[in-house]
């Protein structure tokens, strides 16, 4: 048998994630890829798995704890050919003495019950002050969420596991100072009174209405949907609708179907999308930026990495295709088809899903005519694709087929105005409608 120390792998440009689940115990067995603790950042979630299979020992994380590359997570024991085996991410573990190696875990603290006292004035002592040096138990997500509406969360009282701080809990809590059962504290005041504080929705019970059933939402969609609120309070959106006549387009698609079959993709209209959104980018340079963290100035980007939309079973995930101007159609429709893959088995990593400067969404698969798309910040601008259909167009002399796509481009209106918006439109309907363009 082997002792090796496994140490947090590559997990990406992501630095002091907090753990959030400890997934085993010492003494526990493992195996190869079992999920050993996860991690959430306020982009994603990640499940962090053991490199092989062990007994794990020695557990050196905690819930909340801020970890990155490089530290140690845990020993874990395993056989000598694993231990030969093993991958960069673990490292021989030193003998420990077998009273540390024995030693039963030390029983994690019970959860903290709501007390059921008025909130403290901004003199008080904190009311949510946990004895191992964090101010407060919350996730990055129920921070950012609280830091919208100008709540303090020292003052909130978490409901969760240790006394974790949710999202219901800084509801309520808003809740309960504009019905004025709590004196509000001066932040929160401020906010209130300079109309930055959001009301939640009252709290209604269905049941006398017939009956109903509670399901929980995935994490993927928890995760999301809070990023989305943030992205939809924060940026004031205008969104442009417009179409594009594909039917050259097609026909040149059509005609690749053999040799993509032969290539073992699939060539769907989206790679074509990709290239004249790019080609659009370079033209408009304001949408392939993001606003400063003062709003003061713009971060133009000089590289183009779109993000597309994926429909999962537990969700929509916007894994990001890198270098799109430097790749052709068929090596982008196999990149798309391996990311879509991996996004519906969970498999995305945090690599998979930063990085991106415009995102594209498109529904033209399932239906619909028009949509308002939500930025995804820090991005400015995301793209809507509906379905396309043959619509008679009149050409001077008589109606003919075309088949027409239309589209939806939604902007931060702090930094493209509706001239832009429009501009941008059009131009990507002519690129869309000869291909030719991108090349003058």
């Amino acid at each position: 048998m082997g002792m090796l120390k496994f140490i947090l792998p590559d997990i990406g440009n992501y630095k002091d994630i907090p753990v959030i689940e400890i997934l085993v115990n010492e003494g526990d067995t493992v195996d190869k890829d079992q999920s050993i603790l996860t991690l959430e950042s306020d982009k994603a979630t990640m499940e962090i798995p053991a490199p092989f299979a062990g007994v794990v020992r020695n557990i050196q994380v905690k819930l909340e704890q801020k970890i990155n590359q490089g530290d140690w997570i845990c020993d874990i024991e395993t056989t000598a050919e694993a231990a030969a085996s093993a991958p960069a991410a673990v490292a021989e573990a030193p003998a420990a003495p077998a009273s540390s190696v024995n030693e039963a875990p030390k029983p994690a603290p019970a959860p903290l019950a709501a007390p059921q006292q008025a909130a403290p004035t901004p003199t008080d002592k904190p009311v949510n002050a946990p004895s191992l040096g964090a101010k407060y138990h919350a996730s990055p997500s129920v921070r950012a969420y609280a830091r919208q509406l100008g709540v303090e969360l020292q003052h909130v009282v978490g409901t969760g596991a240790n006394g974790r701080i949710q999202t219901t809990d800084v509801e309520g809590y808003i809740k309960a100072i504009m019905q004025g059962d709590k004196p509000a504290p001066k932040a929160a005041a401020e906010s209130a009174s300079t109309g930055s504080g959001i009301p939640p929705v009252p709290v209604i019970d269905f049941t006398p209405f017939g009956a109903t059933e509670q399901v929980e939402l995935s994490r993927i969609k928890k995760l999301s949907g809070k990023h989305l609120a943030a992205c939809w309070l924060n940026i004031p959106h205008v969104t442009q609708f417009d179409e594009a006549d594909i039917t050259e387009l097609e026909d040149f698609r059509a005609s690749l179907k053999t040799r993509a079959e032969k290539a073992g993709v699939k060539m769907t209209p989206l790679p074509f999308v990709m290239k004249a959104v790019v080609q659009a980018l370079k033209e408009f340079p304001h949408f392939n930026a993001s606003l400063s963290p003062d709003s003061g100035s713009l971060v133009l980007k000089k590289y183009f990495n779109l993000g597309v939309a994926v429909d999962t079973p537990n969700g929509l995930v916007v894994p990001v295709v890198r270098n799109v101007d430097q790749k052709g159609l068929f090596e982008l429709a196999r990149e798309l088809g391996e990311l879509s893959q991996r996004a519906r088995d969970g498999k995305l990593s945090p690599t998979d899903m930063s990085g991106g400067c415009f995102s594209i969404s498109s529904l033209g698969g399932i239906g619909g005519t028009q949509f308002t798309p939500i930025v995804n910040a820090p991005e400015v601008a995301i793209l809507g694709l509906s379905k396309a259909k043959m619509t008679p167009v009149w050409n001077g002399a008589s109606f003919e087929p075309r088949l027409i796509l239309p589209f939806s481009v939604s902007y931060d209106h702090r930094v493209i105005d509706g001239a832009q918006g429009v501009r941008f439109t059009t131009r990507l309907s002519q690129l869309l409608r000869d291909l030719r363009e991108m090349l003058i």
